[in-house]
């Protein structure tokens, strides 16, 4: 396989898991185009690739997940969310890897869902981020942990960002911005490994396939380039958390993934 097919891969799962849009849908598109999977394998790597990622965030974040050690209301909200995330998360997982391959699938279909679900998270961040005044404090309520974490498992779902959702949430909630990202950071830690570990459990037929495509080299090339690439991605985001742009992202995508899906719809 070629390796560009790998590094390309990496890279959308690089940028797109830290934007408001979903990285999941991005690699399930990108890598189904490219290597010619089925949408459920494709979607199963969407998952799987998040190995990346986790890596861009311990390294990134290393300073905070140290203070964790310390910091017992800290280590509670990532104990209370990854809980509900797992709750939540993992049977839409299951039932939504199972639709998937049970419909009759037309690419326009998934991007079509794709940009309505980006044009929603569009309106709903800028909602969060024009009309509610943020809170200073960087404490969690517990209410607040079962919420985001919630909010987290939603995100199993093709189309629906978890950075996006959880961000979103926060913000809904009274966090400020940058509470909101970095908190919503790290809780992708542990969500992201149970998200990996829920592939390997319940759909390891599905990455026995894209090993057998890319093979072990080219798996790790595409983790690679996913970790440095998100390392990037995040020290940029992070620099931006107090503008109100970054939701003109989803409505830019969005669009272009509902005009497009529209035109393969009618093609086909």
């Amino acid at each position: 396989m070629n390796p560009l097919y790998s590094i390309l891969i990496g890279i959308v799962q690089g940028i797109s898991e830290w934007l408001p849009i979903s990285s999941k849908t991005q690699v399930l598109l990108t890598s189904e185009f490219l290597l010619g999977i089925s949408v459920t394998v494709a979607y199963t790597f969407g998952l799987f690739m998040e190995m990346g990622s986790i890596g861009s965030a311990v390294i990134y974040f290393r300073n905070d997940i140290r203070e964790v050690l310390r910091d017992k209301n800290l280590l509670l909200f990532l104990v209370i969310v990854t809980l509900f995330t797992g709750l939540v998360g993992v049977p839409l997982y299951i039932l939504s890897e199972k639709i998937l391959s049970m419909i009759s699938y037309n690419a326009g279909i998934p991007m079509l869902i794709l940009g309505i679900a980006l044009i929603i998270d569009g309106i709903y961040i800028k909602y969060s981020r024009n009309k509610i005044i943020p809170k200073n404090s960087k404490n969690v309520k517990l209410r607040d942990m079962i919420i985001i974490g919630i909010a987290q498992g939603l995100a199993a779902l093709p189309g629906v960002s978890r950075s996006g959702i959880t961000v979103s949430t926060m913000l809904f909630l009274g966090y400020s911005p940058e509470n909101a990202f970095r908190y919503s950071y790290l809780a992708y830690i542990p969500a992201s490994l149970g998200a990996v570990g829920t592939t390997l459990l319940f759909t390891k037929h599905n990455i026995n396939e894209i090993f057998n495509i890319l093979g072990y080299e080219g798996i790790l090339l595409a983790v690679f380039s996913s970790l440095v690439i998100g390392i990037i991605t995040i020290s940029f985001l992070l620099k931006i958390a107090k503008k109100s742009s970054v939701y003109v992202i989803d409505f830019i995508l969005g669009s272009i993934a509902i005009i497009f899906s529209s035109l393969l719809i009618l093609i086909s």
